[in-house]
């Protein structure tokens, strides 16, 4: 018999037995059939010669066995091979839990595709659009129901903040990556706005305190699995006493109603019952390690965006998207990163696009021919281009000045001004030529602009 022939008697015979123990009220899974068809058969009292084709009375042998073992309702041995495979097929570390629960979100997005092939043109269809990013950002950070009147309209006005809908036209000439990369960084930033507002009590509509329902639901669950596998230990202590009384006499006996053999399989159960509870019990107190962790990160994130915003009517946006960035792993834990507070008419752009709207436009280093202490370096006349040390960590030293500590990106394909053995770059050519006419100057400014802020 080849191999697929023997893998198709064995599923026959297992619906078989499927079908007769559900004939005694018994809906058992095939995964635990097959468990159990193993076992009988590898069983050496059950005489199955493995090395040979079943005929069928061992066929009919097999599955008369299996049935008796598995509509056993007093038999611990069934309830422990029950334990087992329930485990075996539904425990996942944490790791793996987290990665599922990310693709399952990701195919229930059915918006995004929505919202990345729209050829929205009128002002209804816009509308809508702008109506199912509202509903994109809202899915995917978990942080209310869309369905939810309120939390709609707490949304919508933070989105409408930082993208506004007469972006929407610069949004649908994005390619599908891009305008899938920009959903994401709306549904940061959309986010951070709300738990922020939350934390100052002027908003988070709908936004559960999952710190807190966790700081109370991890110590409670840890309690409860403690005090199970005490249970546990102590019905192990008494099946293992009793079978070793039993086991001690001359001969060995126990009363008809508690069987050795029935008191080894309970000890069994409570054993592997207390092995699963122990792995359980590793992983919640690892959870509340890294809730611990989480809760600290997220407290001291949020006493500096409250220090960053106190007493000010305008935070540069800059400054704010910092916290972001620091914030994004706790996403494996809480529901979404903490971000920014509430910004007004702020399109969000990222590194990349500030960078590629001023590729091109470079310096003229001959403009700066009376000051020789200025050379400029360019990528294809410089060694290790893109790993230069850049003073304000490749942030254009202009834009603090001109802006009020505004951080923005600077551009190297702009040229690099290196100024007494320092170099510094800019986020366009106007700020490149401000600075280099006079860089004594703006550095300074520039240092009395970090004393301003310390974090700078």
């Amino acid at each position: 018999m080849s191999r697929a022939q023997a893998e198709s008697v064995i599923k026959n015979i297992i619906r078989e037995i499927v079908q007769e123990c559900a004939s005694k009220g018994h809906s058992l899974s095939e995964t635990l059939v097959a468990f159990m068809v193993k076992a009988v058969v590898l069983d050496p009292q059950n005489e199955f010669n493995v090395d040979r084709t079943l005929t069928k009375d061992d066929v009919q042998k097999l599955i008369k066995h299996c049935v008796e073992r598995l509509v056993d309702i007093r038999s611990p041995g069934l309830d422990t091979i029950k334990m087992q495979v329930y485990f075996d097929m539904n425990y996942t570390s944490r790791k793996e839990f987290l990665d599922e629960h990310r693709r399952v979100l990701e195919t229930r997005l059915l918006v995004t595709r929505e919202i990345t092939d729209s050829r929205a043109r009128t002002r209804e269809e816009l509308e809508s659009l702008y109506r199912k990013i509202v509903s994109y950002v809202l899915l995917r950070s978990g942080l209310g129901s869309p369905t939810d009147i309120a939390v709609v309209r707490e949304a919508t006005a933070a989105l409408q903040s930082v993208f506004p809908q007469t972006e929407l036209g610069t949004f649908m000439s994005l390619t599908k990556r891009d305008k899938e990369r920009q959903l994401q960084e709306l549904t940061f930033i959309v986010s951070g706005i709300r738990l922020f507002n939350k934390e100052c009590g002027k908003g988070g509509e709908g936004i559960d305190d999952l710190p807190g329902i966790l700081n109370e639901a991890i110590p409670a669950t840890t309690q409860n699995v403690d005090i199970e596998i005490q249970n546990s230990q102590q019905a192990a202590f008494r099946f293992t006493a009793l079978v070793e009384r039993f086991q001690s006499l001359d001969p060995p006996v126990s009363p008809s109603e508690i069987p050795v053999q029935l008191l080894k399989e309970s000890l069994i159960n409570v054993r592997q019952h207390e092995a699963f509870l122990r792995i359980l019990l590793n992983d919640i107190i690892g959870c509340a390690q890294q809730v611990e962790m989480l809760v600290n990160q997220l407290g001291a994130r949020m006493e500096q965006l409250q220090q960053t915003v106190q007493s000010k009517t305008a935070v540069p946006t800059a400054q704010l998207l910092i916290h972001l960035s620091s914030t994004r792993t706790q996403r494996d834990l809480f529901p979404e990163e903490l971000l920014i507070p509430h910004l007004e008419n702020v399109v969000i752009k990222t590194d990349e696009q500030r960078i590629h709207e001023t590729m091109g436009n470079r310096v003229n280093p001959e403009d700066f021919m009376d000051n020789q202490q200025i050379q400029w370096l360019f990528p294809e006349t410089t060694k290790n281009y893109d790993r230069l040390l850049l003073q304000y960590r490749g942030c254009c030293g202009y834009s603090i000045i001109k802006h009020d500590r505004l951080l923005l990106p600077g551009n190297p394909d702009i040229g690099i001004m290196q100024y007494q053995d320092k170099l510094y770059v800019f986020s366009s050519r106007e700020a490149a030529y401000e600075f280099a006419f006079h860089p004594d100057k703006a550095i300074a400014l520039v240092a009395e602009a970090a004393k301003k802020s310390p974090e700078l």
